[in-house]
């Protein structure tokens, strides 16, 4: 069984992408999502977010302080890597655990938004990059999440550009509108299949 990352930035279809995946029957891991759930579940980095910001970055109940954790990291680069340093390797940890779970599937796909800055790449046999220009991906985050060009463009600059995701990817998405997404998905699906066997 393959594991294959799957990455964009922000607005690209990443999302979407690995839903059409998911119809094909292929098991998709949101990093993003399993970040969160690994913050109030995982007692190792439970540990390290209360050693590194304090143990009020949980309340009693044992959810997760988000408001004072985000104070400290929000516009504090060096206080956001370091929250990074240690998250992202209690989420690999929850995708080595789940790949296990998993069986008579050709592969497993990572969806993550910072598949290359956090090396986790290196973890995945291929990776994907799903492609969109930077102004349709404005408009769509806009409609979706209501954030400013300029948060945006802010969560932007924590990403590689384009150009070197495409540069470290094995494949190619194009989600730009001059090829239909669907076609493409199902062409790399016969491709990532044949790889296996």
């Amino acid at each position: 069984m393959l594991k294959i990352g799957i990455t964009g930035n922000i607005g690209s279809g990443k999302t979407t992408v690995s839903k059409i995946f998911e119809i094909l029957g292929i098991p998709v891991f949101y990093a993003d999502d399993a970040a969160k759930r690994v913050m109030v579940a995982d007692q190792q980095l439970i540990t390290e977010i209360k050693a590194a910001f304090g143990n009020e970055s949980y309340f009693s109940d044992g959810t997760l302080n988000r408001k004072h954790i985000a104070a400290i990291v929000f516009n504090n680069d060096k206080q956001l890597a370091r929250l990074n340093a240690i998250v992202h390797p209690a989420t690999f940890r929850a995708f080595d655990a789940w790949v296990k779970t998993i069986s008579n599937v050709p592969y497993v796909l990572k969806e993550a938004a910072l598949l290359f800055e956090s090396a986790s790449f290196k973890m995945c046999d291929y990776n994907i990059m799903v492609q969109a220009p930077f102004e349709s991906r404005v408009e769509r985050v806009i409609k979706r999440d209501g954030l400013t060009r300029e948060e945006i463009k802010k969560r932007e600059s924590y990403q590689f550009s384009e150009e070197e995701k495409s540069g470290l990817a094995d494949f190619v998405i194009k989600n730009d509108g001059s090829e239909l997404v669907i076609p493409q998905v199902l062409a790399l699906h016969e491709k990532i299949c044949s790889l296996v066997h």
